[in-house]
């Protein structure tokens, strides 16, 4: 007797659709159970966790039986414990229909019209029903597979129940899965929630005293999805900058935090009960992260620091203590917006366009130019330093500037700055502006102009193209930096309003570039 069921897994970070079929031979020796189709060793132990989980639901569970459990497709390989719950439902559905006697009390209708559920779930031994990472990738696989209910447990309802087409149904315990499949009707399906819980007030720009420079930086980087690099001496307020940065970011669109929520979801980041995300994320990983970290893989590959920042901010503090062969393969995502991980049993693709925001000390001591602080570090030194930064890598920085130290006198001061939602609202109508102008492109904001769309959207004026060649030649740019100096100047054109590019907004591009030629040495 055979019972075929259906399930879902996650392939990177998409799901796909998997076949459970269970198989159930009655015996007169001891119990044999086959599972069969590339399982893991977390899908293999799902025998001991099935077995404990009907017993002690109160299902029968013989002793002499023969169960062989295949998993199709059968040449990908699957990983996880949510195949725990349609195996143990395509289980005792067997049981009940095969076996000849059962004793009364064990006696159960079975459920009926199963290609119309999708199952996934891990078991406790006591019937539980436990989440699974990936469910929101999975939930979208289940609607696309065509199949009308998703069974998941409690602590996966609202991450899956943000998927259109398809109605989720949450239970606590093997138990209750059963009778949700008996009778669909007396339960109600899970009513998605329409964002993440509203995170607490973060840091605000109206906090910081001094830096007007930096502040506008971090503005038109936030404006236009800019990479920023910042030198400083420690104190001068880079961190404090950085970790306000969030506070001035347009919240996510749908389709936005659908894939950022997928890469979180694989990752098991989402918050227990929540739906979308609604804020950008921010990762800041520390300096002694590998390769793998940063930028994914693993024996399960899983995507790392650069996928989870995707539609977000990836902050680097300290720079230059990175390694460098680890900053080094951060240069192709930047460019292509996707990171390909490949190993020998295949390769995937995450997506990790994100904005790379960046501080340094500069010098090994951190005092060099400090007006106030003696730098003792050797001119050797120094450039050896800064040389950790390679100059292709350096090129991915629209804007490269100088965090002076803050002068004393301000620290008595009150904050004079704008407030986080002031800044926050230009932001906005400047990403507003760049949505309607690349409608129908695939483009987000400024920072991912490039070829024909760069010269049809920002034409330059013969003044504004001497200006620029002349930048060109005494800061020693390359092409790279030349575009990067056009995108930057649409930004600041689109926070003033401006329809075309103004003089004034070329220039005050090319001063967020003039410190890149300090750091070449």
């Amino acid at each position: 007797m055979i019972t075929r069921l259906h399930s879902t897994a996650v392939n990177g970070i998409d799901g796909y659709g998997v076949e459970v079929e269970v198989d159930v031979v009655p015996l007169k020796d001891a119990a044999r159970y086959y599972i069969v189709g590339l399982p893991d060793a977390a899908v293999r132990e799902s025998v001991q966790r099935v077995t404990s989980a009907l017993e002690n639901s109160h299902f029968f569970c013989p002793g002499e039986i023969k169960v062989t459990v295949n998993l199709a497709p059968a040449d990908v390989k699957k990983q996880g414990p949510g195949f725990d719950l349609p195996i143990a439902i395509g289980l005792e559905i067997n049981i009940q229909k095969t076996i000849e006697k059962i004793p009364e009390p064990f006696v159960y209708r079975t459920p009926i019209h199963l290609d119309d559920w999708c199952m996934v779930g891990e078991l406790a031994l006591d019937g539980k029903v436990r989440g699974v990472r990936g469910i929101l990738s999975q939930a979208v696989a289940a609607r696309d597979e065509g199949r009308k209910y998703l069974l998941v447990s409690q602590e996966n309802a609202q991450e899956a129940a943000v998927v259109e087409g398809i109605e989720v149904y949450a239970v606590e315990s093997l138990k209750e899965a059963w009778n949700v499949l008996l009778e669909r009707e007396r339960f109600s399906p899970v009513s998605p929630v329409d964002e993440a819980p509203a995170a607490e007030p973060g840091p605000d720009f109206a906090d910081i005293k001094g830096q007007p420079y930096a502040r506008r930086a971090m503005e038109i980087a936030a404006a236009g999805g800019h990479n920023l690099l910042m030198s400083g001496s420690p104190g001068s307020g880079k961190s404090m900058l950085a970790s306000r940065l969030p506070s001035i970011l347009p919240p996510l669109s749908h389709e936005e935090a659908l894939t950022t929520g997928k890469i979180h979801s694989v990752c098991g980041l989402l918050p227990r009960g929540s739906g979308l995300l609604k804020n950008r994320p921010f990762r800041a990983p520390h300096h002694t992260i590998s390769d793998v970290g940063l930028m994914g893989g693993g024996s399960n590959i899983t995507p790392g620091e650069i996928s989870l920042a995707h539609n977000g901010v990836l902050f680097l503090d300290e720079l230059p203590e990175f390694n460098r062969r680890t900053l080094e393969t951060l240069r192709q995502p930047l460019e292509s917006g996707v990171v390909t991980i490949s190993r020998a049993s295949g390769s995937l693709d995450f997506p990790c366009s994100f904005m790379l925001l960046a501080a340094m000390n500069p010098c090994p001591c951190g005092y060099l130019g400090d007006p106030r602080r003696h730098c003792k570090c050797h001119y050797a030194d120094v450039l050896r330093y800064r040389r950790k930064i390679s100059g292709p890598l350096l090129d991915r920085f629209d804007m490269v500037i100088e965090v002076p130290p803050v002068d004393p006198a301000s620290l008595l001061q009150k904050p004079d700055g704008e407030s986080s939602a002031t800044i926050r609202a230009r932001v906005m109508a400047a990403r507003e502006r760049q949505q309607k102008r690349y409608a129908g492109t695939g483009i987000a904001c400024n920072a991912r102009l490039s070829g024909r769309l760069l010269r049809q959207y920002c034409p330059l004026t013969p003044a504004q193209q001497g200006m620029l060649l002349s930048a060109v030649e005494q800061f020693s740019l390359s092409a790279r930096a030349f575009d990067r100096i056009l995108r930057v100047a649409r930004t600041i054109a689109d926070l003033a309003g401006h329809e075309h590019l103004t003089d004034d907004d070329v220039y005050e591009a090319i001063q967020f570039r003039q410190f890149e030629c300090k750091l070449r040495g």
